[in-house]
């Protein structure tokens, strides 16, 4: 069997995350759309989202990315949560059976506007 590799990258919230005022998280929030989508608009991510209801609640968000993994730490070393120590990132690679995945060129919202507006 046949396998596709992908590198995989884990937002995960650090028990020391700052404690930043609302308009701040809401500012590096967007940051933190704007730049996965302009690395989505350049082929790099291929999906990301974030989880919900986890049991872990230091999981934030799981990206798939076309990039080799030390490619994909160099990325997220720029990520603005990351950056702002709001997020930190676990980076592996990924197989799956050869051609069970197929990813879409759908955009990701570049702010949290964007993403509640659902358009």
């Amino acid at each position: 069997m046949r396998f596709d590799q992908h590198t995989v990258v884990l937002l995960v919230r650090p028990a020391d995350a700052p404690e930043l005022p609302q308009d701040a998280l809401d500012r590096i929030q967007d940051a933190h759309l704007a730049h996965q989508a302009g690395l989505a608009e350049q082929g790099l991510v291929l999906a990301a989202g974030p989880f919900l209801d986890a049991d872990d609640e230091r999981l934030r968000g799981f990206v798939v990315l076309s990039v080799s993994p030390d490619e994909a730490r160099e990325l997220y070393a720029n990520d603005p949560a990351v950056r702002a120590g709001r997020l930190v990132v676990q980076v592996m690679s990924w197989m799956v059976p050869e051609g069970i995945l197929r990813f879409e060129g759908v955009p990701l919202p570049r702010s949290m506007l964007e993403a509640a507006a659902g358009d």
